[in-house]
């Protein structure tokens, strides 16, 4: 039966369908859309789609008018716990090894180069006092900051304040740990109250985001001493920011690499004893590598990053970069865990034995990675040696890599994730503001990737699903793998999309560059403990960690 519509009821309806046609996507840009995809339809299917395709179209209108912050989660959560772990929730008494006696230095610059023990001996027995070591930091990073451009904002007044509480807790006895009045430094993605965070980019330069970021608040909670938020390379992508680019305290004619450029180049040139930074894909490692310094990139989620910019949900970790594998366990003792917040946060212990023998570890070494560096010379190899020497027995492992990372996952999960965190940034042209604007620079890739379909980027993650339980069968039969930094394969981007904590550590200088070159221990989910105990080993027994550029002695 056909039903007359009355003419009043056509004349309101007309304006609607008027615009709807207008607005209607046309089969022919579906068509190219859909071989962006790798996807090929018919006329009659495409035909089909037109009317579904435009809804969709509207939708995400009606999407975009509404508010996204960057602090707003997904609310799906990653967890790089595949089916059959297990882990211990037994946190065991840490026997920390603190120097016997330690004396102020004649000169005291080399104060600059102290390890944490050495520090919190000098302020527990009241050798020295929190707010003279506060002032003496303060004082280099006026002296040299600027030379390397890695300093965002100097937080002085915050600083002497809690250093002179410190001070004041310490003398009546309230003594905290090995960071009470320790200063050190944020990578300028963590939110401080009453202080610019801003991610280093040209956009947000005056940005104040007025939380404490969990991170903050632990170090906080130890006593620490916050004396500047560093520099990284702008929304956290290489050592360029909307100042300059973060020096290499090395070379000054290079940069620090990134994202964390500011934490690193600012431990390495002993402007503090430590700092925070952060990685999503090569972000610790890589500045702690090419300034000569030890990073720790933990197990994703062992860390809450409640008050931190965000990049990537599912691949964003935070870590500490210290001179040594000990200081960065005093500081990763200090921070990891969750505030529940940050729902792929979780709490679990951190088994630390500094003085368990490096003989009763299991160690192998990738063996496909190592193959590919020919000349025997090179650093890598003499860590090998180094190990040998100590006792240790190396098992030769392929470390999962083509077999397994058939195409580049990373590339899908870190785009997707990326291009959604700042969708408004790129909506709104706000990237037209950013400094640099190259192929390679967030705000093309932003762009790039609004064209990932999210079925390609579901997918993706289910392949890491398959790549997470290949590397762990492997990973879970050894306490460490070691592995080139760099050059090698793709470990880096296996190990980020895995989870699994690795630490760099010096080993030395190329004999190309004279650079500071590093080696990488990869381990087993939860268990930073034991890695750091494998890298500590090796620093005992080898200078690198104990030689710093001569600019800054």
């Amino acid at each position: 039966m056909r039903m007359s519509i009355p003419p009043i009821v056509w004349l309101l309806a007309l304006p609607i369908t008027i615009q709807a046609q207008k607005d209607t996507i046309p089969t022919a840009q579906i068509r190219i859309a859909a071989r962006l995809a790798d996807l090929s339809f018919t006329q009659p299917e495409l035909d089909s789609m037109q009317d579904g395709i435009t809804q969709y179209y509207h939708t995400y209108q009606s999407l975009h008018r509404q508010s996204l912050p960057n602090d707003v989660p997904m609310s799906l959560w990653q967890s790089p716990v595949v089916p059959g772990m297990h882990f211990s929730n037994l946190q065991l008494p840490i026997h920390w090894q603190m120097p016997k006696t330690v004396s102020l230095p004649t000169n005291l610059n080399e104060l600059a180069f102290y390890s944490i023990p050495q520090l919190a001996y000098l302020i527990q027995h009241k050798k020295i006092t929190s707010v003279a070591l506060t002032r003496f930091f303060i004082q280099r990073i006026k002296q040299f900051g600027d030379t390397l451009q890695c300093v965002i904002t100097l937080t002085e007044d915050l600083a002497l304040q809690q250093a002179a509480q410190a001070d004041t807790e310490i003398a009546a006895g309230k003594y905290k740990g090995l960071l009470h009045g320790i200063p050190y430094g944020l990578k300028d993605l963590f939110a401080v109250e009453g202080y610019k965070t801003t991610w280093g980019a040209a956009p947000y330069k005056n940005q104040v985001i007025n939380e404490y970021a969990f991170v903050y608040e632990q170090l906080r909670k130890a006593g620490a001493v916050l004396l500047a938020k560093f520099t990284l390379g702008a929304l956290a992508m290489g050592d360029y920011w909307y100042g300059g680019r973060t020096k290499n305290p090395w070379d000054l004619n290079r940069g620090s690499s990134g994202s964390s450029a500011g934490p690193a180049a600012a431990t390495a040139a002993g402007l503090v004893p430590f700092a925070i930074g952060t990685e999503t894909w090569g972000s610790i490692v890589s500045p702690s590598s090419t300034c000569g310094v030890t990073g720790l990139r933990p197990t994703f989620g062992s860390i809450s990053r409640t008050g931190a910019m965000t990049l990537s949900w599912s691949l964003d970790k935070i870590g500490p970069i210290c001179r040594t594998a000990n200081d960065a366990a005093i500081v990763f003792n200090a921070i990891h865990g969750t505030d529940g917040i940050d729902q792929s946060a979780v709490n679990r212990p951190f088994n630390y034995s500094p003085s368990k023998p490096i003989q009763s570890y299991k160690i192998a070494y990738a063996k496909n990675y190592f193959d590919k560096i020919t000349d025997t010379s090179r650093n890598e190899w003499k860590v090998l040696e180094t190990f040998k020497k100590m006792g240790v027995q190396l098992i030769p492992v392929d470390f999962p890599d083509s077999g397994v990372y058939h195409t580049s996952l990373m590339s899908i999960v870190i785009g997707a994730e990326c291009a959604a965190a700042f969708d408004a940034f790129t909506r709104s042209n706000l990237d037209d503001e950013m400094t640099r604007q190259t192929r390679y620079d967030w705000p093309n890739q932003f762009r790039e990737a609004r064209l990932i379909p999210a079925v390609e980027y579901i997918n993706a993650n289910r392949h890491r699903y398959k790549l997470m339980q290949k590397v762990n069968a492997l990973l879970q039969q050894y306490d460490a793998v070691i592995c080139p930094t760099r050059g090698s394969g793709n470990q880096s981007a296996i190990t980020n999309l895995t989870g699994n904590p690795v630490v760099c550590v010096p080993t030395g200088f190329d004999n190309r560059f004279h650079l500071p070159a590093s080696i990488t221990f990869i381990g087993n989910l939860y268990d930073e403990g034991t890695l750091l105990r494998i890298a500590q080993a090796y620093q005992d027994a080898t200078p690198w960690n104990k030689t710093y550029p001569k600019l800054f002695q």
